[in-house]
């Protein structure tokens, strides 16, 4: 079956042999950046685990109300890091309503098609002098920071929120050529923090199988199988793991908690609510540090 956003020949260096953990992501949020073997896997997994679908939604939700709550607290530049498709009120979109013309982001990801449309999309909706998109691999911080810092969108001498949305439990294998099997993930994030200039802020969200119902657990141990097998392995953290990942960093209240509970007074009426009877079951620990 054909699909509005599917391209006659894939661009330069995307695999369409296997599902891209982006383009899942895109599709579990309504979106059409996808193609047929992301939406085979994707519908495998809300057939079976359709509670997957809210999770993302409230992922989503979850960055919303940082923006807001980052913009009224001063901060009018803002790194998405593994920021997927920029659709359904992104970063950029959600700061142009609390501060018209004053918010630049940079969207930062290494999956050819989702900076692809990003660059599309942006050039229709976007402001090319204050948002852009780069092709950049997480797993080279100052690589990302030099083509920042090329667009020119960021001032990289002046405070920014990085945000690691849903991105740190993606296992990060080792760059190419090297045989280190280490969870790269503590070290990365470490190493984005020490690019970042005092008064700029961190935060991330990251599915944990702690803390959380049997019944989730046990999906979770299934899904990080069928991950493995056809997408990018996953990890899962504590929440003592996860707040290690801010290091020095001020949390802001409430700390690490879960995505429901941040700040829920900074949702809009066109967010989507939380459909959990309690907040674990986003199975989400979010947070958000100064430095």
């Amino acid at each position: 079956m054909s699909h509005p956003n599917d391209e006659p020949f894939p661009l330069p260096g995307v695999d369409l042999t296997r599902p891209s953990v982006a383009r899942i992501y895109d599709y579990y949020l309504g979106g059409t950046t996808n193609w047929e073997v992301d939406r085979q896997f994707a519908e495998r997994v809300l057939r079976d685990y359709p509670v997957i679908r809210s999770v993302a939604y409230a992922n989503r939700m979850f960055q919303r109300r940082v923006v807001r709550h980052l913009v009224r607290l001063g901060i009018r530049q803002f790194i998405d890091i593994g920021s997927g498709v920029p659709t359904m009120g992104h970063v950029h979109e959600v700061g142009e309503q609390v501060a018209p013309g004053e918010v630049r982001v940079a969207y930062v990801d290494h999956e050819p098609v989702a900076v692809d449309h990003a660059n599309l999309l942006l050039k229709d909706h976007g402001d090319p002098s204050r948002h852009a998109a780069v092709h950049a691999d997480m797993r080279d911080p100052e690589r990302v920071w030099s083509r920042i810092s090329d667009t020119g969108v960021i001032d990289l001498a002046e405070p920014a929120a990085v945000l690691l949305m849903a991105v740190l439990h993606i296992q990060q294998p080792p760059p190419p050529g090297s045989d280190d099997t280490e969870d790269l993930g503590p070290h990365l994030v470490a190493t984005y923090r020490d690019l970042l200039v005092p008064g700029s802020y961190l935060s991330l969200s990251h599915v944990t199988d702690t803390e959380v119902s049997r019944q989730s657990a046990a999906m979770l141990g299934e899904l990080k199988s069928l991950y493995a097998n056809s997408v990018s392995p996953a990890i899962f953290r504590d929440r003592r793991e996860i707040t290690a990942l801010f290091g020095d960093f001020t949390l802001l209240e409430p700390g690490v908690t879960w995505a429901p509970a941040w700040h829920p007074e900074e949702a809009s009426e066109h967010d989507q609510v939380a459909d959990f009877t309690d907040p674990s079951g986003s199975l989400l620990l979010v947070g958000t540090a100064r430095k």
